[in-house]
C-alpha cells in the first residue's frame, strides 16, 4: 500500500459538481447519456391521442368481464363454475392492460 505524502492531493476529483462520463464509459448513447443541448420538438397531439377505440375496448372487456361472472353466479350459463369465472376476470385484466396503453 503507497504512502500517502505531504505533497499529495486527498480529492481524486474536484470538489463540488457533478462528475460528467464520457461516451466510452456509459456504453454509447442511451438513456444515462449527457445532455447535449439540443432542442427536442413536442411530439404532435396526433400522435400523443389513442385512436377511438382503445377506450371502447376498454369499456367493453370490463363490461363482458362483470357480465360473464355476474351470469356465472346467477346460473345462466349453467352451473357455476369456476371456467367462467377465471374467463370472466381474464376479460377484466385484459381491459387493465388495454388501460395502460390509452393516452
Amino acid at each position: 500500500m503507497p504512502r500517502k505524502t505531504k505533497d499529495a492531493p486527498g480529492r481524486v476529483t474536484p470538489k463540488g459538481g457533478s462528475v460528467k462520463r464520457t461516451s466510452s464509459s456509459s456504453g454509447g448513447t442511451g438513456a444515462g447519456g449527457a445532455n447535449t443541448g439540443r432542442y427536442t420538438p413536442p411530439i404532435p397531439r396526433e400522435y400523443r391521442s389513442s385512436p377511438w377505440w382503445v377506450p371502447a375496448l376498454i369499456l367493453t372487456f370490463f363490461g363482458a368481464g362483470i357480465l360473464v361472472i355476474l351470469l356465472n353466479y346467477m346460473g345462466v350459463l349453467g352451473n357455476a363454475s369456476n371456467v367462467y369465472l377465471f374467463i370472466g376476470l381474464g376479460c377484466i385484466v385484459a381491459g387493465f392492460i388495454a388501460a395502460t396503453r390509452w393516452h
